[in-house]
């Protein structure tokens, strides 16, 4: 007896298969109330805050590894001059 070889099948199949059966999925029959709804948004407006807040924190040390050693000096002796010149008015 010769076993037949057959062909792997394709990421599109299993595409498609995973998709009917996601679709095919039963019912929770579970009950959201209003304010769950309310919960999740403030949920997905605390993690934007997050990362902004997180993102504006590290917001020079990011642009200083983008930058050039050189670079980062000029910055550092601009804030510094910008400060001195604020500290005289």
């Amino acid at each position: 007896m010769k076993f037949s070889q057959r062909e792997p099948v394709s990421r599109w199949m299993q595409g498609t298969v995973a998709l009917l059966l996601v679709m095919l999925a039963v019912p929770a029959w579970a009950y959201l109330d209003p304010g769950t709804g309310s919960m999740i948004i403030s949920a997905i407006v605390g993690l934007f805050a997050t990362i902004g807040l997180a993102v504006k924190t590290y917001w020079y040390k990011i642009k200083a590894l983008m930058r050039k050693d050189g670079a980062e000096t000029a910055v550092c002796d601009e804030a510094q001059m910008d400060s001195e010149s604020t500290a005289d008015h």
